[in-house]
């Protein structure tokens, strides 16, 4: 029997071969603080696409200087990245897999030198830096930065994108009332609050064609933060204005306890999926294939997130076909040893 975890994907015009994903996950790794790739990002990607990843989705990448979670970040905010990038991209695309691109801005959660930028100038704990308060120029500059970011993706040859509005980062402060405090268009309800992102993904489909995602922090583990009804909401609103897929993870907006077991994210994919009928990705403590083909069978969610497992094992595709009593083609090199 073909395993679900195995079967193609379809979005827009890609098709990935399984529906293993690899998730974002910043490397810190670009020690010339230049956001340009090092020989670690050739080689840390094209190894899990070697491993039959169906998509491996590179790190956090910055569309501003100023909006890097650490000044050792990739970046996508000058022409000069595009080399390096596609480098990559060529890495991936070379073993069958097909290669994605975050791209982000980190607000207030920013860890660089100068100055910060947020919805609204508030810390993200006590011992971080206040944010200044983004004015309506430095917001329209930072929506046409995720522009330019998408030029030069489509540069570079990736086959998807997706916007960061997770995780406290920039589009997500907008997001949640908790670090929105602001009076003008940005601010207020919750329609208020998604139009920096509604304008984000209307400039950048002005110049991408391809398929796009969003992820979001689909629980915030505080009062007065969105509920999942919000969310619910915002996946409507996304799939009307043509975002291909949610990616759902959860957390990280403001400090708070989250309780993590096994799979603690998946219900958040399928309330959204079912209930604002849009693709979604599930991600969160997903260590098995067998766990993965539960999620797919019982319509929880359409891809596989693959985060720290495959930092601990770039062949974790091959350990979940295994495990699901599956053939999956072997890389040629590794033939002799694969099964």
């Amino acid at each position: 029997m073909r395993r679900m975890l195995f079967s193609p994907y379809t979005i827009k015009n890609v098709t990935i071969k399984n529906r293993i994903v690899m998730s974002p996950m910043c490397m810190y790794s670009s020690d010339t603080k230049d956001g340009l790739t090092r020989p670690f990002h050739l080689a840390h990607y094209e190894a899990r696409s070697i491993g039959q990843v169906g998509l491996v989705m590179i790190e956090a990448t910055a569309v501003d200087p100023q909006g890097r979670i650490s000044e050792q970040d990739l970046g996508i905010w000058d022409d000069d990245h595009i080399e390096g990038l596609e480098k990559v991209v060529s890495r991936i695309q070379a073993h069958g897999a097909k290669a994605a691109i975050q791209l982000a801005h980190a607000g207030r959660k920013a860890m660089v030198d100068g100055d910060i930028f947020a919805p609204s100038a508030i810390a993200f704990q006590e011992d971080m830096r206040t944010p200044n308060e983004m004015t309506q120029t430095k917001i329209e500059e930072t929506i046409e930065a995720f522009k330019n970011g998408a030029i030069r993706a489509k540069k570079a040859g990736f086959d998807v994108i997706e916007l960061h509005g997770a995780h406290g980062y920039l589009i997500n402060e907008f997001l949640s009332p908790l670090t929105n405090k602001r009076k003008d268009e940005y601010g207020g309800d919750l329609k208020g609050r998604y139009t920096f992102l509604r304008k984000i993904i209307d400039v950048v489909k002005s110049v991408w064609d391809g398929p796009l995602l969003v992820r979001l922090s689909a629980a915030e583990y505080a009062e007065g933060g969105n509920t999942l009804e919000d969310f619910v909401q915002l996946g409507q609103w996304l799939k009307e204005q043509g975002i291909d897929l949610i990616d759902c993870s959860s957390g990280a907006v403001v400090p708070a306890k989250i309780p993590v077991y096994p799979g603690y994210q998946v219900k958040y994919a399928e309330t959204i999926r079912r209930e604002a009928d849009i693709p979604t990705g599930a991600v969160g403590m997903i260590t098995s294939g067998l766990q993965a083909e539960e999620i797919l069978r019982n319509e929880r969610a359409d891809l596989i997130f693959i985060g720290r497992e495959l930092l601990r094992n770039p062949y974790w595709a091959r350990q979940a076909a295994l495990e699901l009593n599956t053939e999956i083609e072997a890389p040629t090199p590794y033939k002799r040893g694969w099964n």
